[in-house]
């Protein structure tokens, strides 16, 4: 089991409801009670109502009603209405705070659920690719731009098939749970069709009837020695030679773009895979 440690801007957040009341009470005491601050005494439960759950914020709310009871008497609020108006105003924002913690909190732990299934669904899509595939090493590197970007419809795969070894890289338009579907369509129908299509025009013309209106990968393939194969959406074949390299990538790594807006020069760093290991070459890439 894995426990989440909690960040210092979360430890700090959790901390503000006893901080902004400590604050509010010394300027009572300080001020007075001509000034008014005791109403203030209620962004307590208000704040905790939105960092904390909804237990943490009613015993806040309880707090902040002892505190609001215990300024009151200092000042002598209760001899007028201000005191009782002031217990009203702390014991509605926290009813308020409750309700706004238990609806978070429903939704953070529905979020988590439908994320919790889709990675698992695209866990099982993009199994771990073997380190070697008849003569070759192989090396996958997966990395999302953003964490909200990890459910999506990348997808990759190699076989070692009778007719040589088959390789698939793509991207589906979109993320969520309808890309991952349409990766399962491409992936399923090219498992299947790596064994039994003679070559590389029948196997895209089978991906092609499985996913009709979808588009097959479409980067080239960069050598470790600087020669390319063809740029056509259509499946290439590549003749693999002793120590010789072939890096395939979605858009993703082509259109990424520095601090400075220029895009990463992937055909700039083909030496970068001269390495004789897949996964060096690949981590130094």
């Amino acid at each position: 089991m894995t426990v989440e440690r909690p960040t210092p801007g979360s430890a700090l957040l959790s901390w503000t409801p006893a901080a902004v009341m400590a604050v509010v009470a010394g300027a009572d005491i300080v001020a007075g009670p001509g000034v008014g601050f005791l109403p203030l005494v209620s962004l307590g439960p208000a704040f905790s109502g939105l960092v904390g759950g909804w237990r943490r914020t009613a015993l806040t709310g309880a707090v902040a009603l002892v505190l609001c009871v215990a300024l009151g008497v200092y000042d002598g609020l209760f001899e007028e209405r201000r005191g009782f108006t002031a217990m009203a105003s702390v014991a509605g924002v926290t009813g308020v705070g409750v309700a706004a913690a238990v609806t978070r909190r429903r939704r953070e732990a529905e979020l988590a659920s439908v994320r919790s299934i889709a990675e698992v669904a695209q866990g099982v899509l993009l199994r771990p690719v073997p380190r070697t595939a008849g003569p070759l090493q192989a090396a996958v590197s997966y990395t999302s731009a953003v964490a909200e970007a990890r459910i999506g419809g990348d997808l990759y795969e190699m076989v070692a098939s009778p007719h040589g070894i088959r390789v698939i890289v793509g991207d589906v338009q979109g993320k969520g749970l309808a890309a991952v579907e349409a990766a399962a369509v491409v992936l399923g129908a090219f498992r299947a069709a790596a064994h039994d299509e003679p070559d590389l025009v029948s196997l895209g013309e089978r991906l092609e009837r499985s996913v009709a209106s979808r588009n097959r990968s479409h980067s080239p393939c960069l050598s470790g020695w600087g020669r390319t194969a063809p740029t056509a959406r259509s499946p290439t074949g590549w003749t693999s030679l002793p120590g010789n390299s072939c890096c395939r990538t979605p858009d993703g790594v082509t259109e990424t773009r520095d601090a400075g807006g220029s895009f990463y020069p992937l055909g700039d760093r083909a030496d970068l895979l001269k390495d004789p290991d897949a996964e060096r070459a690949l981590e130094a890439l």
